[in-house]
């Protein structure tokens, strides 16, 4: 009797030294990839890598990698999908429970907030970039049609970022009064207009069309110019500024008046 109530501690015993070993090798290996990464920055690490570091802060002791390399698999190898992905879907995934997956997601709003805060400050004429980056990185993983609009200052400032409508966006649906009644309100001189295809094509519709043209009518009575039209998918936006959409719009529109 005794002898099989040793035998049950000395198992036990193993298993517990090897737990503690793990543990203590999993902390040095977390130990030397936050070293690695002040020592060598981040531009060292490859998308797994971080994701790696980013699910230490939200499972204490266990094997990251594993799940990083599995995170990645299953959002198509994308580190703005793994990020962009709802909680449900992640929470499908082995292995990740609520705590670890609230860092992804406060990941993602931070660098949300810090583009907004970029683009908020940001002259459009010297740094359009800014501006385009943050209203991709704002609707590219939204799963409805979102129209946003941007308020420029006489010297291009950015004066604020609003969103106007959601719903499928359509002259019948995106009202210019609504638009230019707040532009009228922050003595903005122009706007820029973006809204997202939840699709991915970037193809600007008919209707995109027709309603970048009433915009263009209303903005140009109103002494009020609009700068551009973007529409945003997950791999990227067609600008109607650099497409030389606007610049026809235009010439149709003076021909009008």
């Amino acid at each position: 009797m005794s002898e099989g109530i040793e035998t049950k501690d000395k198992k036990l015993k193993a298993k517990l030294k090897r737990l503690e070993d793990f543990e203590k090798k999993a902390l040095g290996h977390r130990a030397r990839v936050k070293e690695r990464f002040f020592r060598e920055g981040p531009e060292s690490f490859t998308d797994e890598d971080l994701l790696e570091l980013l699910l230490f802060f939200g499972i204490p002791r266990k094997d990251t990698r594993k799940l990083a390399r599995e995170l990645l698999a299953n959002f198509q190898s994308d580190l703005s999908r793994v990020l962009d992905a709802e909680p449900k879907e992640l929470l499908q995934i082995s292995g990740l429970g609520p705590s670890a997956i609230l860092p992804l997601k406060v990941a993602r709003e931070v660098a949300r907030r810090y583009l907004r805060s970029r683009a908020k400050k940001a002259v459009y004429l010297r740094s359009p970039k800014e501006v385009y980056d943050y209203l991709w990185f704002e609707l590219k993983a939204r799963k409805r049609e979102t129209f946003v609009v941007v308020y420029l200052s006489a010297v291009s400032e950015v004066l604020h970022v609003d969103e106007l409508f959601e719903g499928t966006i359509t002259e019948a649906v995106v009202y210019p009064r609504e638009v230019f009644s707040q532009a009228i309100k922050l003595s903005a001189s122009s706007i820029i207009v973006a809204h997202n295809h939840p699709s991915g094509n970037l193809k600007p519709s008919p209707d995109d069309i027709r309603l970048t043209e009433l915009l263009y009518l209303a903005g140009k009575l109103l002494h009020i110019k609009l700068v551009d039209h973007l529409i945003v998918g997950d791999s990227g936006y067609f600008s109607f500024a650099e497409e030389g959409l606007l610049e026809e719009i235009a010439r149709r529109v003076s021909q009008r008046l």
